[in-house]
């Protein structure tokens, strides 16, 4: 194809960068590539879930909703971190969570739920990309959680989150407006939580089953997750306020016999499990959604962000010559000389 007036479209001629391609070593290791052209994805399994989100609907019923259900992902992702058992599941949970909701959303970038709070969990973090790339982590504070561990009894989310606030963030980009849902910390389980945020905040009757625990084949996590939709899409429209009413009740009912067993049980398929609660509900299911391992650190990415430090920064931050930067997600130690980075001009 060529340009107007018969020109050429310019190319990129890549012969000057080729002695630096031929030594692209491991993306954690500092060598002689330059950084901006090292895009390489880190050593973290790469692990797709075909049928990770199931959604659905009952027909004629005033219900939709998600069948969560992480399989060997959820064990890829959680155990990046060598974390106590009791903070693990609730990275579950909240990865199961993460990937129910934004399956929900029509969007391009990226969906997250953040708690932040004072107790020895100060930070729980996931997010999905609209593509089905799934992170996540949670901060604990080892000192702090051996003192709540040390009780006895296994601790609620509220007593390892502590006071705080949760927030669901849509990001689309820059060029878009950012969309953020913020509540308070109450409940206390991560479900309670939820409920919270969609009662205040969204104003959406909802259920949701959250479920994570080692199992013999590994971290398995899972959520179920119903909304009322009264009047949209065709849903319930055809019935009266006190048929809507009633048929939301029966399907909360339904939703409610399922079990952690259940939710997490690789044998039991996601299309077999629906059908165990809702086929008397008229129920319908909709387009299934991979889900990934979305851990989205790269080298280039990392430097960038050194090149927003200064060179006082830098140089506080090296060790015999090399500064380190941990992805928190994927829990890979990136290593630069700090001899090859620039800081930024003050």
């Amino acid at each position: 194809m060529r340009h107007p007036a018969g020109r050429r479209r310019p190319t990129l001629d890549v012969r000057p960068l080729a002695p630096y391609l031929a030594l692209v070593s491991s993306p954690t290791e500092p060598s002689r590539t330059p950084d901006f052209l090292n895009h390489d994805r880190p050593p973290v399994p790469d692990l797709v879930v075909p049928r990770g989100v199931q959604p659905f609907h009952l027909h004629d019923r005033p219900v939709r909703g998600r069948l969560v259900r992480l399989g060997p992902l959820a064990d890829a992702l959680l155990t990046r971190h060598d974390a106590h058992p009791t903070v693990t599941a609730l990275a579950g949970q909240a990865l199961a969570l993460t990937a129910g909701l934004a399956a929900a959303l029509k969007f391009r970038g990226s969906f997250s739920l953040q708690a932040k709070g004072d107790g020895p969990v100060p930070m729980l973090l996931a997010d999905c990309t609209d593509g089905g790339a799934l992170r996540g982590y949670a901060r604990a504070n080892d000192e702090r959680l051996a003192a709540l561990l040390a009780e006895g009894i296994t601790p609620s989310a509220a007593a390892l989150l502590g006071q705080g606030y949760l927030a669901f963030t849509c990001d689309q980009g820059p060029e878009m407006d950012r969309y953020q849902g913020i509540v308070a910390i109450e409940g206390e389980t991560l479900t309670e939580m939820t409920g919270t945020y969609f009662r205040t905040s969204e104003q959406i009757a909802t259920h949701v089953h959250l479920a994570c625990a080692r199992t013999e084949a590994g971290w398995r996590a899972g959520a179920l997750i119903l909304e009322r939709v009264a009047g949209e899409g065709g849903l319930g429209t055809g019935m009266d306020r006190d048929a809507q009413d009633e048929a939301w009740r029966t399907a909360v009912a339904l939703a409610a016999t399922l079990t952690d067993a259940e939710l997490l049980d690789d044998a039991l398929s996601g299309d077999r499990l629906l059908h165990r609660l809702f086929t008397l509900e008229g129920l319908a299911l909709d387009r299934a959604r991979a889900l990934s391992y979305g851990c989205r650190c790269s080298r280039a990415r990392l430097s960038g962000v050194l090149a927003g430090f200064g060179e006082d920064d830098l140089d506080h931050m090296a060790e015999d010559g090399t500064i380190t930067m941990t992805c928190e997600f994927c829990n890979i130690a990136f290593r630069f000389d700090r001899a090859e980075l620039r800081g930024a001009e003050g």
